[in-house]
């Protein structure tokens, strides 16, 4: 992103729009605020499997990172998957690396062992470990299989390993598979991400410009945030995009605010559509229903 064109012009330390997910920057709408004591929760009472889902750019991934800014502070052992599209073994191999285990990292059974080991290790010490697999919906069933025996590591004081699956509602919906009734049931805590509101939109751009160095901004009148929240449809990580977008925009115009007419001109250069925006609809043909088409030179297949 542009971020270097225009922070001095408008006065910010950093990029207040950056798509990264920093939880320096998170908006901690009440949605936000539960899911994450949930996590924290999960961890902690050493509940086993916890489901963070939500549509894409919901921020997901920004929770994620904010509880493992908690777990790193708690000294709590953790091991992060960031791709999913694994075979079995792969998955074995990258939580191994994650967690730092002194095994054979390509023998199953190694792995299992030095796992089981350092689980009881932690829980001797009074502490848990966490394995957290973002984009889960495209874990493969085997894999999500391999992931649920994993779940039956535990003590009589719980669960040895607490696991985290993230990703979107197609997890939710492959998670109800018959076939996988059995991970279904272990599952303790569901938490959902849903699109921000048009007040809650108006409060995440003026969080992420304080955050940036404007504390009384001016830059997006009620209009505009109106027209961001709408365009949308409250997904943060549009709401980022479109608003980088009228920053770059109005230092390019040498404008201090942005307007109606520059948010039309972004949405049309990201061929961004939205309810109600009809785009490429009611278009009339070039040709006439009863006028010939022309004949194209190339065969069908070029």
């Amino acid at each position: 992103m542009q971020s270097a064109i225009y922070n001095a012009y408008f006065g910010f330390s950093e990029n207040p729009f950056n798509i990264s997910p920093d939880p320096e920057f998170l908006y901690r709408s009440p949605q936000h605020e539960e899911a994450l004591a949930n996590l924290i929760y999960g961890v902690r009472g050493r509940k086993g499997f916890i489901v963070l889902s939500g549509e894409v750019g919901t921020g997901k991934t920004t929770m994620l990172e904010c509880l493992r800014d908690y777990l790193d502070s708690q000294r709590i052992e953790f091991a992060f998957i960031f791709n999913s599209r694994l075979t079995p073994d792969q998955f074995f191999d990258m939580m191994a690396y994650d967690f730092d285990l002194q095994c054979d990292r390509k023998s199953k059974t190694d792995v299992l062992v030095a796992l089981n080991a350092l689980l009881v290790q932690q829980a001797e010490r009074g502490r848990t470990c966490v394995l957290i697999v973002d984009e889960a919906h495209n874990l493969d069933w085997d894999v999500l299989e391999e992931i649920r025996l994993l779940g039956n590591l535990e003590n009589r004081q719980g669960k040895l390993l607490q696991i985290i699956l993230a990703g979107q509602p197609e997890l939710d919906r492959k998670l109800d598979a018959p076939n996988l009734r059995q991970l279904k049931q272990r599952v303790v805590l569901r938490c959902t991400l849903n699109p921000l509101t048009a007040d809650e939109c108006a409060a995440y751009v003026e969080t992420r410009l304080a955050h940036a160095g404007m504390t009384r901004q001016s830059v997006f009148s009620p209009e505009v945030l109106e027209e961001v929240a709408r365009r949308s449809r409250g997904i943060p990580r549009l709401i980022n995009l479109l608003c980088d977008n009228l920053l770059v925009t109005a230092f390019a115009m040498e404008q201090r605010a942005a307007s109606i007419d520059m948010l039309d001109e972004v949405c049309q250069d990201l061929r961004l559509e939205w309810p109600g925006s009809h785009r490429g609809r009611g278009r009339s043909s070039r040709y006439s229903m009863d006028e010939e088409l022309p004949q194209t030179p190339y065969a069908v297949g070029d």
